[in-house]
């Protein structure tokens, strides 16, 4: 997700299908966290999450594992030399559409230097050059381009954060236009407080105002947001034990009475497989299964069944190939 894009907007199953993002139950903010505050085991994080980054443990659990109406491989190599290439394929069973991207990934860590450039089958070519931990201890700098050879359209961004203990900052300011992305992270025994703003400077007012709290203890997170005053949300995330990871989900807008909720799980069958099953308040319940079928290969299975409509068709399934060597 895009560091200045809303975190956690509430549109879709990771492939299209209506889900609900990283939103929470408030009440669990009032009966579940004074429960975990009693674990010694709270968490004293050093360094914040990104502003995106909140209640990603909760969303992963709903968009992991699963890969509705498509085909996909992906293969990770890495060189000798440290060069990281990342390659993806997939195509839409409905429509038969393909695409495609080619990710290569350098670094050279003495210098703080990083050199990440993709193209994908829509002909758009990507570059961020990157200096981190040289002009300030925590400080990252990079600079964001795309062009499009057959338009000649090009476009940069400049992106910035800042991480210490118990702060995590970003500014990003697109060369295109007048608004100003930025947001800040503030963490402390547990608790997090996140802010995020876009300003447009030739108007001079702010276009996005978000604001994010947030708690750890162990094994249980607890994520809240307010976005632009309209929208409101939250998750909660609960590691059972070492094999069952739940997730809940609660969303509305101001002013509408669709109150958007959803429920996840995740459930670890052994070291090599993976279940996992969701399901919102539209009645679309989705079921993914992973298997590792060797160190490096692993293959994941799902579909998405319409409850409301079970016997009218409209089910989805996909399947994913990951290979890395």
């Amino acid at each position: 997700m895009d560091e200045h894009q809303p975190c956690g907007r509430d549109v879709a199953f990771t492939d299209g299908t209506p889900y609900l993002s990283q939103t929470s139950l408030f009440l669990s903010c009032f009966v579940a966290a004074p429960n975990q505050m009693k674990d010694k085991s709270v968490c004293t994080m050093s360094v914040p999450p990104n502003y995106s980054d909140l209640g990603k443990a909760a969303k992963d659990i709903f968009s992991k594992g699963y890969g509705f109406g498509i085909v996909k491989l992906d293969l990770k190599t890495k060189s000798q030399n440290g060069v990281e290439f990342n390659t993806s394929g997939s195509t839409n069973i409905d429509t038969g559409k393909a695409g495609g991207s080619l990710e290569t990934k350098y670094k050279l860590k003495e210098l703080g230097l990083g050199l990440n450039q993709k193209w994908n089958t829509d002909n758009t070519l990507t570059t961020e050059l990157s200096v981190e931990d040289q002009l300030a201890k925590g400080l990252k700098v990079a600079l964001d381009t795309s062009f499009v050879p057959n338009t000649g359209k090009k476009s940069g961004k400049l992106k910035s954060g800042y991480k210490r203990d118990y702060i995590n900052l970003s500014c990003d300011v697109d060369f295109e236009g007048p608004v100003v992305h930025s947001a800040a992270v503030l963490g402390y025994a547990g608790w997090l407080a996140g802010y995020q703003m876009a300003f447009d400077t030739a108007k001079s007012k702010l276009v996005q105002n978000n604001f994010a709290l947030g708690y750890k203890a162990g094994d249980f997170q607890l994520h809240t947001k307010v976005n632009d005053g309209t929208e409101f949300g939250g998750s909660v995330y609960q590691k059972v034990n070492n094999q069952l990871e739940t997730a809940v989900n609660l969303a509305w807008t101001a002013g509408s009475n669709n109150t958007r909720f959803g429920i996840a799980a995740k459930y670890q069958l052994d070291s090599d497989a993976s279940l996992s099953a969701k399901v919102n308040n539209a009645s679309l319940i989705g079921i993914g299964y992973t298997q590792t079928l060797r160190p490096g290969v692993k293959v994941t299975l799902s579909a998405l069944i319409d409850g409301k409509n079970f016997s009218t068709g409209g089910h989805k399934v996909g399947m994913g190939f990951e290979l890395e060597a």
